[in-house]
């Protein structure tokens, strides 16, 4: 194990070679026509929604049906170009319902209101079914309000929702429920993961899984009982502040233990588990994924706590009990995936599926699973990001082989032994694209992300031909050539073996003449990608069109979609490398002649906080300054899932553990002006983690900032208050140095 001192006092010997990428410059943004524009992007801008290129919503039901929600609910045929109005507003309008969900043969829908947020992705909800026969809603359904989660079944209208923690189902939207489990624990967890479960590895609000008949439900129990809880104060409109608890396992300390059910959806009493590996049984280990093959077929991927080992166990159901009757056993010198494991896609004939793995080259690629053995169908030095559909003859799937570029996706079809890329050619300057798949694929809608303006349409799978435009942002595109945009330079620095790739945002009317201030924009944590082709505009695109800063990013060793030896580099080791890394790119940016030595800052939130802390902490004399929103101090605080993964446990790397604080280096904070922000109410990375950085700055008598918020910087909140705020007060005067904190007058000299 090399310790952070010698990483850090090895900077002056990485050999650094930069390599510029010749991109013209109107596949990003303009360079050159500042001149011709009246204005640059404001703040304002940055919350102005009418300057935000617009996404076209659709939803398949057939292989050449979509529904579309503009006002009324329509649906499309592709192949007749008809539409008709398939839900009215006047029952939106009744139920004051938000959004809907349409059962499987299409005769109800549930119509979704009262939406109350609660973790990332979990929230609670009313539902209102719906006959779309008769005209009105059901007034027997006796769902209550406060859901947590509700899901149709794929065939016909069944339906499943879980309520304080348990499971329902009805076998009808007329018919009463009928309760599955029976937790009257807080603590206890029915379809729906607990925190660290929707966090980490689901990311998602449920753990109910429909087969695809329709005949049985599969859900995970999740035991909170043995993990500690964390809370905290919630200061609301109340005369007195509530106290949230939340269990919340950090690393090294009790797990959930987790299992898997199955209840017939017409006979809820017979409900059978669906045991773990028996090398798994008696360790601690993660349910992964689940995944239907057919009614009577289940796959299941377990995962040990050290999450470098996994098993892909296929159940058939025997008529009483689930029984193992496939394995397929992975494992990884470093951790398995890239964050949690990718999920099976079973071929049209259930005997066998597709999984994204690591090849024997360490690049994620396809394999074709037969009968527990596996056959890379790609491969290469690029990555397979995932599978998007498996059809009878094809496997649909994106990946960023194109030009070399990990940044870029683009969509392919495999058909026997030939690859076809779907996106390549299809538009101009579409280099970031994503596809979803009507039923049997015979169409797709594109949606190319940049790095022009987006861009989508609806295409013929068969033929790859274009059959009608669905949003081309072209009030987007008029608004913005009244703007003085910055553009986009990418590039890469050779840093030890690798050719690690960069992005900069440079100000309208660039000049590499003079000298500019830099804002380095850091994330950096375990296979993290910041550097890409996507289009963009928000705070960066004001700071460098309105305030002539460049705003660079950098992905250096850990980051992802280049490779398993790159992405480990780091494993066991956080904050060094990814840490070095961003210090490393500060540095050769100098070089380049046009950034203005004194006028550095670096920023990042989440993990990205933790590594401007520990960049600033460093001691490495590059940065002037910096903001670090939500940091880690100390990876023994955050949630198991995500620490062990790339630790271990504490008691496995007390090493790892005990250099890769943000407090050990806080007399290296004197030399350097630190911004730290953060939520009282944060129920990810907790406000203890900032209590404990600002107490380590008082010990060691270090002047810094912080701006506390009393409930949780998230979403647009981050953006109002933490951004614009912390800007204005914070890295502007650290950027401008001595000149006046609303003058422009020494930017660009």
């Amino acid at each position: 194990m090399i310790s952070i001192a010698k990483v850090l006092l090895g900077l002056g010997a990485v050999a650094v070679v930069v390599t510029l990428i010749a991109v013209p410059t109107v596949i990003f943004l303009r360079e050159d026509d500042e001149a011709a524009s009246s204005r640059t992007f404001t703040l304002e801008d940055v919350f102005n929604s009418s300057l935000r290129p617009k996404s076209y919503n659709l939803r398949w039901i057939s292989d050449y049906e979509y529904l579309h929600q503009s006002g009324s609910v329509f649906l499309h045929n592709v192949v007749t170009n008809k539409v008709t109005e398939f839900l009215g507003t006047d029952a939106f309008m009744e139920k004051k319902a938000y959004d809907y969900q349409l059962s499987a043969d299409r005769k109800y829908v549930a119509f979704i209101s009262n939406y109350t947020k609660l973790w990332r992705h979990s929230f609670l909800a009313s539902y209102s079914l719906y006959n779309r026969e008769s005209n009105t809603f059901i007034t027997s359904a006796d769902i209550p309000d406060g859901v947590q989660y509700f899901a149709w079944a794929p065939e016909g209208n069944k339906l499943a929702y879980v309520w304080e923690n348990n499971v329902y189902i009805k076998t009808s939207p007329e018919s009463p429920s009928q309760q599955v489990t029976f937790s009257k624990l807080n603590d206890v967890f029915n379809g729906i993961p607990d925190w660290v479960y929707e966090e980490e590895m689901f990311s998602s609000n449920h753990a109910l899984w429909w087969s695809p008949g329709g005949k049985y439900v599969a859900y995970a129990e999740f035991n909170d009982t043995e993990v500690h809880t964390i809370e905290y104060s919630w200061y609301g409109d109340s005369q007195y502040p509530s106290t949230v608890l939340i269990p919340y396992p950090k690393a090294g300390t009790p797990n959930p233990v987790v299992k898997l059910f199955v209840v017939d959806s017409e006979n809820v009493t017979k409900t059978a588990e669906v045991l773990a590996p028996d090398p798994f049984k008696t360790v601690d280990h993660y349910l992964a994924t689940v995944t239907w093959a057919t009614d009577n077929c289940l796959a299941v991927q377990w995962l040990k706590r050290v999450q470098n080992h996994l098993i892909l166990q296929i159940y058939n159901f025997s008529g009483s009990s689930w029984d193992p009757v496939e394995t397929l056993e992975l494992t990884s010198s470093g951790w398995i995936g890239r964050f949690s494991p990718s999920e099976p896609v079973f071929a049209a004939d259930a005997k066998s599926y597709y999984l994204v793995l690591s090849d024997s080259n360490k690049y994620k690629h396809i394999h074709q699973v037969v009968e527990g053995r596996t056959t890379a169908v790609t491969s290469g030095q690029w990555e397979v990001i995932d599978i998007l559909k498996v059809t009878e003859d094809s496997v649909y799937f994106s990946s960023n082989e194109k030009d070399g570029r990990p940044g870029g996706r683009n969509v392919y079809k495999l058909t026997g032994g030939s690859k076809t890329c779907l996106t390549c050619k299809f538009r101009a300057h579409c280099e970031y694209n994503s596809a979803s798949f009507s039923h049997n694929a015979s169409f797709y809608l594109l949606s190319c992300n940049g790095p022009d303006i987006p861009y989508q349409a609806i295409v013929d799978t068969r033929s790859n031909t274009l059959v009608k435009d669905l949003e081309e942002n072209n009030a987007f595109r008029n608004e913005t050539s009244k703007i003085s945009m910055p553009a986009v330079r990418q590039g890469t620095i050779k840093v030890d073996k690798y050719n690690l790739w960069y992005t900069m945002l440079l100000p309208p009317g660039f000049d590499e003449s003079k000298t500019y201030p830099l804002l380095i924009d850091v994330y950096a944590g375990p296979c993290s990608q910041k550097v890409d082709l996507r289009y963009r505009v928000g705070w960066s695109t004001y700071l460098a069109s309105t305030e002539k800063i460049i705003v660079a990013s950098f992905d250096g060793r850990g980051s992802g979609y280049q490779g398993d030896e790159l992405m480990h580099e780091i494993y066991k080791r956080l904050g060094t490398y990814e840490v070095e890394d961003q210090i490393t790119a500060a540095r050769e940016f100098i070089k380049m002649g046009f950034i203005d030595k004194n006028r550095i800052a670096i920023w990042g939130w989440s993990y990205g906080g933790y590594v401007t802390s520990m960049v600033l902490g460093s001691g490495s004399g590059v940065f002037k300054c910096g903001m670090a929103v939500a940091p880690v101090s100390k990876w023994t605080y955050y949630d198991s899932i995500y620490t062990e993964r790339y630790m271990m446990q504490p008691s496995e790397n007390p090493k790892g553990y005990a250099d890769s604080t943000v407090t050990a280096r806080a007399k290296n904070f004197h030399s350097v002006q630190y911004l730290l922000v953060h939520g009282t109410a944060d129920d990810n990375v907790h406000f203890q983690q900032a209590a404990e950085i600002s107490e380590a700055l008082v010990d060691e008598q270090v002047d810094f900032e912080a701006m506390v918020s009393f409930r949780t910087f998230s979403g647009d909140e981050v953006l109002k208050t933490a951004q614009n705020h912390v800007f204005l007060f914070g890295l502007r005067g650290c950027l401008y140095l001595n000149s006046d904190l609303f003058s422009n007058s020494r930017l660009g000299s």
